[in-house]
């Protein structure tokens, strides 16, 4: 069901804004009575999970999407509480992949304007609890993986994190990150990674994809790889998302 955005709606229980689509597929399954509302952005779908009304929106890679997505959500959908969830690149070589993680907090590269989250409810943490970087782009080398970790403190890297919690507190809302560590402090990521994330249609990146097999052969089966540690990656998320919204308190 598809609807044009209301001016007015009922508070959402939480809004959660996700980059990728194989990052929000396992947890819109899990919603019941969804809707779509379309907006002058991406789309915004709004359903219940775990008897909690929750909006959430796949914005896409990197800060200007995120920020995008996140201001929408709290416009038309009034959220208490708003997440950002995905995946996110291990730094600490103590987070290993496929671990889901609460980051206690976000920071510039050099581990400045730290920015803290609200605890998960219930005080789990899933496990450590690192500081999280955002970047604006793929971090893919073990090299340059130890280099950010030292120079900002963190233990994790994303894309768009900051960018969630700056549109919470511009709102004044509670913030809360939860990511899925999709390659850890060890492993090197193929190159042809930073165009497939990069902002595009679907088209454009297929049309990467495809040109990236072509250049190396080879890259087929790493990004294949990926694709499937992602889809496990993305039923964790859901499972993490799931149990955060079930022990909400208040109305929603």
């Amino acid at each position: 069901m598809t609807h044009s955005e209301p001016a007015v709606k009922q508070a959402c229980a939480a809004g959660v804004v996700f980059a990728l689509d194989v990052e929000a597929d396992a947890f819109a399954g899990l919603a019941r009575d969804a809707a779509a509302f379309e907006s002058a952005g991406p789309t915004i779908r709004e359903g219940t999970v775990a008897g909690r009304r929750v909006a959430w929106c796949v914005g896409g890679a990197g800060a200007d999407a995120a920020t995008r997505a996140a201001r929408l959500i709290v416009a038309g959908h009034r959220p208490r509480l708003l997440v950002t969830a995905g995946f996110a690149g291990g730094l600490d070589p103590a987070l290993v992949r496929g671990g889901l993680v609460h980051p206690r907090s976000v920071v510039d590269r050099d581990g400045g304007d730290e920015i803290a989250f609200a605890p998960p409810p219930g005080g789990a943490s899933g496990g450590r609890a690192p500081a999280i970087v955002t970047v604006d782009e793929v971090v893919a080398t073990v090299a340059g993986k130890r280099r950010l970790a030292a120079a900002s403190g963190a233990g994790l890297v994303d894309m768009e994190t900051r960018a969630v919690a700056l549109v919470a507190r511009e709102a004044g809302l509670p913030c809360l990150a939860i990511r899925v560590v999709s390659d850890d402090a060890a492993a090197e990521l193929p190159r042809e990674v930073a165009a497939l994330v990069r902002p595009q249609s679907g088209m454009r990146r297929l049309g990467a994809a495809l040109g990236a097999v072509g250049r190396r052969p080879a890259a087929a089966v790493d990004l294949w790889r990926l694709w499937e540690h992602a889809v496990v990656d993305g039923r964790t998320l859901a499972a993490g998302l799931e149990r955060l919204v079930a022990g909400l308190s208040g109305p929603g």
